[in-house]
């Protein structure tokens, strides 16, 4: 959500004549957009913060602004700890940078911040469909900083769709916070079902996903949406957050493990040849090793493509930070998450190892040191060696002959491997397929 943010933010200052640079000390407007889902997270923010000042000394004449996250409705404690910041903007709440920057251009900004449209997308794009989060999980701090849940209207969205297919989109991914809850509370009937449906319908898409799934939300025409419309990724995120029934009452979660398994038979027995990645967080309050230990066998059991475990942090100002003790200790809790990667890091081999001998069709995203990389429908990474085609944003049919926890390696139908084809290190591995995300 954040990066599909700063695009658009980005787009509305390239219109007002703005230009990128690489370096902040060469900037005349820094923003940083923060995220503070976990205390790591902040703890980044207030560092980089911190380090501006002395880019403020050197440049008084600079702006500095500060979006995201860490913003919430009263801002008075973040003014008096950064006094050189001159901005504090909530989520998507940036029409006062906008303003200030026009007027530092001599010009006036009458921009649609709902379509600021990114004027130079990546092939594969985001895009939000909704704000907020009405949840109230006791660890998340999401609602309180986003708000209440707002969804955006399918017209506009699709016509958001089509301006960039215009611009050389492929595949979008369809985002919220609870993306399942679309169109919930808007006017007009509408689901997240209907929304896929029409932008399937555009021209030129190729691919489409969506982020992020809510157990209890995932309805049954969801489901057969993905099962039956041909753009339609078969690849769904659905967290769990932990295998335990008292946990999840704790973390105000309201599922059970019996409902949730019931979900994943439904699904894979509807959507053929579906993927699966879920969200697991350890060490949560009052955890005890019986309860991790539910969680394990949840994950052995579903056998899930890719799992994202976090370590549980304090969030001030979450129900969980008011109510709940945080007792598990820090050794413990990376002990148990190393736990969960070595068994997801078998699990997500075997899975791999299917796609051996097959042939897939990607999208290439990008080029890292020689070799492209793209994804399949089942969001797979695949690595590929070619020194005679330029293959960035285009679909190509790959052979398959090499498969890790993390990735899968592949040539062009006819080309032989290369002897010199060496298995990417973990930098080249992409976010999405690293667990911890911050």
């Amino acid at each position: 959500m954040n990066v599909s943010e700063s695009e658009r933010l980005s787009s509305g200052l390239d219109q007002l004549g703005y230009e990128k640079v690489k370096d902040a000390d060469d900037a005349d407007i820094v923003i940083l957009n923060s995220c503070v889902v976990r205390q790591g997270a902040e703890d980044k923010v207030t560092s980089r913060l911190d380090s501006l000042k002395g880019h403020k000394r050197k440049n008084p004449d600079a702006t500095i602004a500060l979006m995201g996250c860490m913003v919430g409705p009263r801002t008075e404690k973040l003014q008096e700890r950064f006094p050189h910041v001159e901005y504090f903007m909530r989520p998507q709440e940036f029409q006062s940078i906008l303003d200030f920057a026009a007027e530092r251009q001599g010009l006036s900004c009458d921009s649609d911040l709902a379509l600021l449209v990114p004027e130079a997308p990546k092939v594969s794009t985001f895009v939000p469909i909704m704000q907020g989060c009405d949840e109230f999980c006791t660890f998340c701090i999401v609602p309180y900083r986003r708000g209440r849940e707002k969804s955006r209207d399918l017209l506009e969205l699709v016509h958001e769709c089509e301006k960039l297919v215009e611009r050389g989109v492929l595949e979008v991914t369809l985002l919220g916070q609870i993306v399942d809850r679309y169109g919930m509370d808007l006017d007009a009937p509408t689901d997240l079902a209907d929304l896929l449906e029409q932008v399937n319908d555009i021209p030129g898409i190729e691919r489409i996903r969506f982020l992020t799934s809510h157990p209890r939300d995932m309805s049954q025409n969801i489901i057969d949406a993905v099962a039956s419309l041909e753009n339609v990724c078969e690849n769904i995120n659905i967290p769990f957050q932990s295998g335990n029934d008292d946990v999840l009452e704790r973390m105000r979660r309201p599922y059970n493990m019996e409902n949730y398994l019931k979900l994943i038979e439904n699904i894979r027995g509807t959507v053929e040849g579906v993927s699966l990645s879920t969200d697991v967080i350890v060490g949560f309050c009052g955890e005890t090793d019986r309860e991790f230990e539910d969680t394990l066998e949840i994950l052995k059991k579903v056998q899930f493509d890719v799992v994202h475990t976090s370590v549980y942090s304090n969030r001030p100002g979450t129900i969980a930070s008011r109510k709940l003790e945080d007792d598990v200790p820090l050794e413990t809790k990376i002990l148990r998450k190393k736990k969960i990667e070595e068994v997801q890091e078998q699990i997500s081999l075997k899975r791999n190892q299917e796609y051996l001998g097959r042939t897939v069709e990607i999208l290439v995203e990008r080029e890292i040191r020689g070799k492209w990389e793209g994804r399949t429908r089942t969001n797979k990474l695949v690595h590929f060696e070619d020194q005679k085609t330029n293959w960035l944003g285009k679909m190509v049919n790959i052979d398959i002959y090499d498969a890790g926890s993390w990735s899968l390696r592949g040539s062009l139908p006819g080309v032989m491997a290369s002897t010199n084809d060496t298995k990417p290190d973990k930098s080249e591995i992409s976010l999405t397929n690293i667990t911890d995300i911050a």
